[in-house]
């Protein structure tokens, strides 16, 4: 299963005791679902749901809360939207059920947003709309760097509804709009877990939560790792262009280098991939990596002198091409 369909899965089992939360639950399901449509010149209430589980939940609140019998139909998918849904129907009573879930108000006119008793109510009805919503049509990718909890919405209005919900219950969530379709998201790792804990989906926000520390922790991992590989990349570069310099050195001074300077250096070609301080204990008698570091410094400031006077390419052209000093 997918995380949505998990989440999903999880939040239809959610059943809770109060009956306004039930309400809120089930209306804003209704209009994230599908809303009203018109059949027959009749006004009728449809939900189009992704599970066959879901669909019959809705179906049986529908009888126990406004006493109406839907109608149950099995939809195959087209277009945009592939595999099978569930489409849950009331025609007979149909503006009955939309007016008192206040999805029509009193002019029988279609409510864009969700219905004000909603939106005003308490933190447990406003975390079931959120329930409701998502049920209908919300998503949640993977933790990661694009990760976020999305709801599609029927309007900007019940996107606006949906976002102020949000901040009473301390969800950062924001509208946005993409191609024309109207969104409500919450981005960030644990904004997304305190979203589904708020919903009800307290196993989903545990999961999460383990996975996205799972993420960073690998991601820290792996930094450290292209940290350490960039640096012995650099070491690495660093010491072939030392002893390229070191030997172009030796051969423009000859038999003019100073015997001290010499050791260094043939100290350094010696022991290619040592650092200064282990050259140091290499030496006969050890000297610190100062000491090691200032020999082979004037080593190569006296030979680039010397190939100066002479007019001859100097200790920086035996560096080979792509390797940094």
């Amino acid at each position: 299963m997918s995380l949505t369909a998990d989440v999903k899965a999880e939040l239809t089992a959610v059943r809770d005791a109060s009956p306004s939360a039930r309400v809120a639950e089930l209306t804003s399901l209704l209009r994230f679902s599908g809303g009203l449509h018109s059949i027959a010149n009749r006004v009728a209430v449809e939900a189009e749901l992704d599970s066959d589980v879901l669909a019959r939940r809705v179906a049986r609140d529908l009888m126990e809360i406004y006493g109406v019998r839907p109608e149950l139909v099995n939809v195959q998918g087209s277009g945009a939207r592939n595999g099978s849904h569930y489409a849950v129907r009331v025609i007979e009573g149909g503006e009955t059920l939309a007016r008192q879930t206040g999805l029509l108000d009193q002019r029988r006119r279609p409510v864009r947003g969700l219905p004000n008793k909603l939106t005003t109510g308490s933190r447990g009805d406003l975390a079931a709309i959120w329930r409701g919503a998502f049920l209908a049509a919300g998503t949640l990718s993977e933790p990661g760097r694009s990760a976020a909890l999305e709801i599609t919405c029927p309007a900007p209005e019940a996107a606006m509804a949906l976002v102020g919900a949000a901040h009473r219950l301390g969800i950062p969530a924001k509208a946005r709009e993409v191609r024309g379709v109207p969104r409500v998201v919450v981005r960030e790792g644990e904004a997304i877990r305190v979203a589904l804990a708020r919903m009800g989906a307290e196993r989903a926000a545990s999961d999460w939560d383990q996975m996205r520390q799972r993420r960073e922790v690998r991601a820290g991992v792996n930094r450290l790792v292209n940290f350490d590989d960039a640096n012995l990349r650099r070491s690495a570069q660093a010491a072939v262009a030392a002893c390229a310099r070191v030997e172009r050195a030796l051969e423009i001074l000859g038999e003019e280098v100073p015997e001290h300077l010499r050791e260094a250096g043939e100290l350094r070609l010696a022991h290619r991939d040592a650092s200064l301080d282990e050259l140091g204990h290499h030496a006969d008698p050890p000297l610190t990596k100062d000491a090691v570091a200032g020999r082979i410094r004037r080593l190569l400031a006296m030979a680039d002198k010397k190939a100066e006077h002479d007019g001859i390419p100097d200790t920086e052209a035996a560096v080979p091409v792509g390797v940094e000093d």
